[in-house]
């Protein structure tokens, strides 16, 4: 026996007279947080080469902010889910697929897109630059590699009577090769006996388009906090690599240096030895080591 609700329909009935436009919808869009690693230029070719971490931003060819720079991304296309979405803008703007994706956050506040009701499902990715050919897609002017710094300004924290606010404002800078963008996002963390909250504002902004100041603190905070605990540096690499190009890209990403031996000993379960050496001119070779998938967890 079929059941029926409190009008007497069926959920056959119910379906067929269900319309959607009497409900006010949201657009959805999926934007990319793409990172990479890459070779810093060096005075002297002696020294060995540092590490930048870049972000990938395009810069916009039509209305609103045109002229800005973004995050790639576009509107989620009623056959897929927001993750196809995703690997599809992906895909489009660097010629890659195969590669670490992971959703970051769901940004729905309102007025974030001056066009209409726009929600945006955030992904990260992490990318060998090696294996990347940029190609602005069509709605963009052109797709750049930016240096990407993310630092402490200040921070405060206010106690409650049953608990606290810690406040933390951090600046947000974006180097091309002839543009500079900037940013302050303020993290607010509300911590009670009931309850813990975070929140992020946008202080202030040049240059970048939407709330993306917003989502690009959002992923370096996932992987700064992700990548103590998880293999994450490695989807950042090369397929050979040695412990001192691991332990830059490390570095990079926290913006702090690490002591060698210590480093050394919280990834070993995590990288192997090859029979591999550089070829570098001007010092002597180093050993080559690869990911070890045995020793993830």
């Amino acid at each position: 026996m079929e059941r029926r609700d409190r009008s007497g329909l069926t959920e056959q009935e119910f379906l067929a007279d269900y319309r959607a436009g009497d409900y006010e919808r949201p657009s959805v869009a999926a934007d990319m947080v793409i990172f990479t690693v890459m070779e810093r230029e060096q005075d002297n070719y002696r020294k060995l080469s540092g590490k930048e971490l870049r972000v990938l931003l395009i810069q916009r060819g039509g209305h609103p902010y045109l002229g800005a720079w973004a995050l790639p991304g576009g509107f989620v296309r009623p056959y897929e889910t927001t993750e196809q979405a995703a690997q599809r803008e992906l895909q489009e703007e660097t010629g890659v697929d195969q590669v670490y994706l992971e959703q970051l956050y769901t940004f729905s506040d309102l007025g974030r897109d001056p066009r209409t009701w726009v929600m945006s499902c955030a992904y990260m990715a992490l990318i060998d630059s090696t294996k990347v050919k940029l190609q602005a897609g069509d709605d963009a002017a052109e797709a750049a590699w930016f240096r990407f710094s993310y630092r402490l300004l200040r921070e405060s924290k206010e106690m409650l009577e049953d608990g606290y606010v810690q406040t933390h404002q951090y600046e947000l800078t974006l180097e091309g090769e002839s543009t500079t963008l900037s940013a302050v996002v303020e993290r607010r963390r509300t911590v009670t006996g009931e309850a813990t909250s975070s929140t992020f504002a946008i202080l202030s902004n040049e240059g970048l388009a939407f709330d993306h100041a917003k989502i690009l603190a959002y992923a370096i905070e996932r992987l700064r906090g992700k990548i103590d605990y998880t293999d994450l540096a490695l989807h950042l690499m090369p397929r050979l690599f040695t412990l001192t190009e691991l332990q830059q890209v490390y570095e990079v990403i926290l913006d702090k240096e690490l002591l060698k031996a210590a480093f050394r000993r919280k990834v070993g379960h995590l990288v192997e030895k090859t029979d591999h050496y550089t070829e570098h001119g001007g010092h002597r070779p180093s050993r080559l080591y690869r990911r070890h998938w045995e020793g993830e967890v």
